[in-house]
């Protein structure tokens, strides 16, 4: 099956960046949309991007829209979410997931990673 790796969270201080990673082991990412979401303790779980299979098509949460892009390398089988102006509430555990579906953040997603942890605190 097709399992996804999340790297490159840790502390940052507020105002700090992050780059996070997705990494696909035993698929290619080619034919997925892919998502990412958070998670906070006591919160729901919250849809923050998505990249459609080519690319072509990116989606993002009012809440980060304008400090977040997402982007992908197929060739590296790789999805990234590059995080600036980070602010404490985005103090979370972020999960990326692939779906065969449209890049649409309400959508159900069919694989998950095991999640990084994000903490953004002076």
């Amino acid at each position: 099956q097709l399992q996804l790796v999340e790297s490159g969270g840790g502390l940052v201080q507020p105002g700090g960046s992050l780059r996070l990673s997705c990494a696909a082991s035993g698929f290619t990412l080619d034919y997925y949309t892919i998502g990412w979401f958070r998670q906070a303790p006591g919160k729901e779980r919250e849809g923050v991007s998505c990249i459609s299979s080519s690319g072509g098509v990116t989606n993002y949460a009012d809440s980060v829209k304008g400090r977040i892009t997402i982007s992908r390398d197929n060739a590296k089988n790789t999805v990234y979410l590059q995080m600036n102006s980070l602010k404490p509430e985005d103090t979370a555990i972020y999960y990326c997931a692939a779906t065969f579906d449209y890049c649409v953040l309400g959508t159900e997603y069919d694989y998950w990673g095991q999640g990084t942890q994000v903490t953004v605190s002076s």
